[in-house]
């Protein structure tokens, strides 16, 4: 299966869930938002939410600062 995940094309051999996904991809998953084909998905939808071929999935990540 082959989706786009922050804008670069990544090959994933078993079909996986969102959650799978993020936990894969971010280190801390509680400041995460994932945009999945242009629809923010929310968190308790994450384990449910099945990824399949050509999905576009964005990752944004909050950072605090001053």
């Amino acid at each position: 299966m082959n989706i786009i995940i922050n804008g670069t094309s990544r090959q994933l051999n078993s079909t996986r869930n969102l959650s799978d996904i993020v936990s894969a991809y971010c280190k801390q998953s509680r400041h995460v938002i994932a945009e999945l084909n242009g629809c923010i998905i929310p968190p308790e939808q994450w384990g449910q939410t099945s990824l399949k071929d050509g999905d576009t999935l964005e990752l944004v990540t909050f950072v605090g600062g001053g």
